[in-house]
């Protein structure tokens, strides 16, 4: 029996330091003398291809990172959900009206919305919020760009 629990045990550990090496992303402001761990190519990405890295989304354009990423608060539908939360429809939003909007709180946050632009490239961030201001009711053209993503940062 105590063979057994140890060899749990050493299993456990082994186990967790897999997982551990692989949640521990390079900080790109991290000098290299500073980095606990950087991922491997074993550990790059998720089975779905979710992320190209620990730190970053892989969706190649804005309707593959709405459905991936902001679906799950704001619904397939984007006509949000409350809850445990509250989620703010985007379908229909007035406030997406003025682009530098969304892309700020995309980009920074607000109040419960995370930063998640900050695992986005500039061009994701672009897609994601031309997508939404284009999509469920919304009808706002002026499209932002890359650039603007940038500045925003």
């Amino acid at each position: 029996m105590k063979n057994q629990i140890r060899t749990l045990a050493i299993a456990a550990i082994a186990t967790l330091g897999v997982v551990a090496s692989a949640a521990v992303a390079q900080r790109p402001d991290a000098a290299p003398s500073t980095m606990i761990a950087a991922p491997t190519e074993a550990h790059k990405g998720d089975a779905d291809g979710a992320f190209v890295s620990v730190s970053r989304f892989s969706e190649p354009d804005g309707p593959s990172i709405y459905k991936r990423v902001c679906a799950g608060c704001h619904m397939s539908d984007a006509k949000g959900a409350k809850g445990a939360g509250f989620y703010p429809a985007l379908a229909a939003n007035a406030k997406l009206a003025s682009a530098g909007y969304p892309l700020y709180i995309v980009l920074h946050g607000y109040h419960g919305m995370p930063a998640v632009g900050k695992m986005m490239n500039d061009q994701q961030v672009a897609d994601v919020v031309n997508y939404v201001r284009t999509n469920f009711g919304n009808k706002y053209k002026d499209k932002v760009t890359a650039a603007d993503a940038k500045a925003t940062r």
